[in-house]
């Protein structure tokens, strides 16, 4: 999934040319929105979140997609952070390494998961990252 030429290519924009919005989210302003605004929903809806919603797994509690600022290009719904740069979930991909979570329950879903965070890979070189949060309650 990492190397999907379809994550690759949203990545790749992403990163050239980040959005306004992104450019002004601070951690902050992020927390301070509502799930249902309109930039939230931007990023829930975009092409690439429609994409991954029909790659989607039952097990599947959350996606999010983030360049290789940590910032965010698409999600299935609204994460507590706005960018993970600067911890191991994102800081750990961009070395083209595999991040696996303790199981807990997610601040943002409420669901008890396990995250695991791949590298987007645009060859050999760590462009952004997925992380998958996968139910605990649906995994067999």
């Amino acid at each position: 999934m990492s190397t999907d030429a379809k994550l690759v290519a949203a990545v790749k924009e992403h990163n050239a040319t980040p959005p306004a919005e992104s450019k002004a989210m601070t951690q902050e302003k992020w927390k301070a929105l509502p799930v249902l605004d309109p930039f939230v929903r931007g990023l829930s809806k975009n092409a690439l979140a429609e994409y991954l919603k029909s790659k989607g797994e039952e097990s599947w509690a959350e996606v999010f997609v983030s360049g290789a600022d940590g910032t965010k290009v698409a999600l299935f719904g609204k994460t507590t952070s706005w960018s993970h740069k600067g911890k191991e979930k994102h800081d750990v991909r961009m070395q083209g390494k595999t991040w696996v979570g303790q199981p807990e329950v997610d601040a943002s879903s409420g669901v008890e998961q396990i995250q695991i965070g791949l590298p987007v890979m645009d060859g050999s070189r760590a462009i952004g990252s997925i992380v998958i949060g996968f139910a605990v309650s649906k995994l067999k």
